[in-house]
């Protein structure tokens, strides 16, 4: 058997028509190579080591978790990499899908992590804290809107796909949950460079209660900081609005 380890924010899954609803919109899109983050017990595992045709790799930091879901599947047996996801190696050497029940006290890093490698990723899917997925799939002028958001929909669509009860968990976390979508855009943002736009972005929320204007008065010279734009805050500007600036910043 194994042990729930608060420290690395386990809540296990155990309700099967969740399983049943996160399985149906993996099966949306195609692949052959799938990275489960986080198996756990293996509530979505023992459903992902079915898919026929699959190349699947799970990447799971707990010792004892290791251990247990060697002995319950066997098939897994090289297929584990018993590390942390934010350390590891790309995984695959072609495109490959990410699927998980994140771990909570790092989910947005989670997210960070798979920007890395968007290149390779076409589709994740994840189950989040409620709050970390709205975050990631809110659009401007939400009060929710902000850096994860406007970086990660820079490169991907991200769809909110449907609400999680804690009862579906063991233990049940003090917090709801949300499953989400993410697929790379199929026309990527034109931005002067993506070091450009992460820059522009982050100052700009860092300090999201001040107009534009004061936020970002290192990042262009005054007469750019006189267009009427400047005048919101950056809760109200798009990704494309931001896409735009970056063409217009200081060299």
């Amino acid at each position: 058997m194994y042990t729930l380890k608060k420290s690395l924010g386990q809540h296990f899954l155990k309700d099967d028509r969740v399983i049943d609803q996160i399985m149906d919109a993996l099966k949306q899109d195609p692949f052959s190579n799938l990275l489960e983050v986080g198996p756990g017990a293996g509530a979505l595992t023992k459903e992902l080591i079915n898919l026929p045709g699959i190349n699947l790799k799970a990447v799971e930091l707990d010792d004892e978790k290791v251990v247990y879901l060697q002995q319950k599947y066997p098939v897994l047996k090289d297929k584990l990499i018993h590390q942390s996801f934010l350390d590891m190696v790309k995984p695959f050497d072609s495109p490959f899908t990410v699927i998980g029940n994140f771990p909570y006290n790092i989910s947005t890093q989670i997210l960070f992590k798979v920007l890395e490698w968007k290149d390779d990723v076409p589709v994740v899917i994840g189950m989040f804290q409620k709050e970390v997925a709205q975050r990631a799939a809110s659009g401007p002028g939400s009060k929710v809107f902000g850096v994860l958001s406007a970086l990660v929909q820079a490169y991907y669509d991200v769809e909110y796909l449907f609400d999680v009860d804690s009862s579906c968990f063991n233990p049940p976390p003090k917090v709801q949950s949300g499953v989400i979508r993410l697929r790379r855009r199929k026309e990527p943002l034109v931005v002067k460079s993506d070091r450009a736009y992460w820059v522009l972005v982050k100052t700009a929320f860092n300090q999201r209660r001040k107009t534009l204007r004061n936020a970002l008065k290192g990042q262009f010279e005054p007469e750019v900081l006189q267009d009427e734009l400047f005048n919101k805050r950056a809760e109200a500007l798009s990704i494309y609005d931001f896409a735009a600036l970056t063409f217009r910043m200081k060299s």
